[in-house]
């Protein structure tokens, strides 16, 4: 029996190993567990890609001739960075950041016509295309200052592109732009003296401004001289009665004074008193 057992120990060795190799390929092949934030897409040996069910977070079991391809399908983000040249030449680096995911939906037909490779194939391949044509209608100084705006809606008409294909692209983003050295110089010393010219202008209108207050205000205060000066011609013999009023008052005080006419108008030019 021992004899028998060591004659066959090998070949019982072999076929354990051959059946632990088998379970392990039929067990990758048939079980599959997909995590939150990952969809399946089918592939069936006999009639292909399901494209009208998407298989969701959880366990799953298949027959071994089947495959199944898992996708994130959360809001994953891809950086780029791009070499393109302007309108004249330069070139002008752009560093983009992409943030996508696939729709939900649309899984099974995403991965037959395009497959789970799509960023590559597409998103980065469009992005870049439409950055391409349109920095090449710019120059380099439009693309600092005013070339933001075309450059989001030549993106925001790729996205169209994209969504049309299965994806849902949520933003493009331009993290940095960097020009030759020389033009980003220039660009600088430009704007510079832009700020320099508005700081003058804005001095001189400050100037302007404060010139018109202080002749507004001469033209206030002459005219209260005037008013005031009507005014005394009108009251003139109003002034005089009180002038004779107040003389007579002074007059009939207890005290010693001395009263001294010498206006032409008869009102008191000097007073002069002293105590008891």
């Amino acid at each position: 029996m021992k004899k028998k057992i060591k004659f066959f120990l090998p070949t019982l060795f072999a076929f354990f190993v051959l059946f632990l190799a088998c379970s392990a390929f039929f067990v990758q092949n048939i079980l599959y567990i997909i995590y939150p934030g990952f969809a399946g897409v089918r592939w069936r040996f006999y009639s292909g890609t399901e494209v009208d069910y998407v298989y969701p977070e959880g366990f799953h079991l298949i027959f071994p001739t089947d495959k199944m391809y898992i996708y994130d399908v959360r809001i994953q983000e891809i950086s780029k960075e791009l070499d393109v040249l302007s309108r004249s030449g330069l070139k002008v680096q752009i560093f983009l950041s992409i943030r996508f995911r696939p729709k939900y939906k649309y899984l099974g037909l995403l991965h037959k016509n395009i497959g789970i490779d799509y960023p590559e194939k597409v998103i980065l391949p469009e992005i870049e295309s439409v950055m391409r044509e349109i920095i090449g209608t710019l120059e380099a100084d439009q693309i600092y200052t005013t070339g933001r705006k075309v450059i989001s809606e030549a993106i925001n008409q790729a996205i169209e592109q994209l969504y049309q294909r299965y994806i849902q692209v949520d933003d493009v983003l331009i993290r940095k732009i960097i020009l030759p050295e020389i033009v980003e110089n220039a660009i600088k010393y430009k704007i510079e003296q832009k700020h320099l010219v508005e700081a003058h202008n804005f001095v001189v209108e400050k100037e302007k401004k404060e010139a018109q207050r202080k002749h507004i205000e001469a033209l206030g205060i002459d005219n209260k001289n005037r008013i005031i000066s009507r005014s005394l011609k009108k009251n003139k013999e109003l002034l005089q009665w009180e002038g004779i009023q107040a003389s007579i008052k002074f007059a009939e005080s207890k005290n010693s004074k001395v009263i001294i006419m010498g206006d032409k108008d008869g009102l008191p030019v000097i007073f002069d008193a002293s105590h008891e």
